[in-house]
């Protein structure tokens, strides 16, 4: 039941930081590109590499925090759907070159950004 809580309380930090996070990069770099998407699967990628590896280390992955962590916060962060969208939208407008990058952007940075998340957390 704590585990629940955890990842209840996460997602909705989560669905907040997102929503902060995105249109703060769009007030800067406008809205163009899909740059607030990209930037939060970046860094959710990230902490989700980092995380994992951390708490799996420490054999806490099953504990509320990490599942809160993980799950809650980190799930409702990183917009895998809103991603989808956007390349989408960005086809629809005949940008296939845009929607392209975007693709090739997000799931590329973001691999690299797991595995920079693993590899900090190996030297933690």
């Amino acid at each position: 039941m704590y585990q629940i809580g955890g990842i209840l309380l996460g997602g909705a930090i989560g669905a907040l930081l997102r929503f902060m996070v995105a249109n703060g990069v769009y007030q800067w770099l406008g809205r163009g590109f899909p740059y607030g998407t990209l930037v939060v699967n970046v860094f959710g990628s990230f902490f989700i590499g980092f995380l994992t590896l951390y708490f799996m280390e420490r054999e806490l992955l099953t504990s509320v925090l990490a599942r809160g962590l993980i799950v809650g916060v980190l799930g409702a962060f990183t917009t895998f759907s809103t991603f989808s969208l956007d390349t989408f939208d960005l086809i629809q407008q005949g940008r296939l070159l845009g929607a392209g990058l975007n693709a090739l952007l997000n799931v590329g940075v973001c691999v690299l950004a797991v595995w920079a998340g693993v590899s900090v957390a190996r030297l933690v």
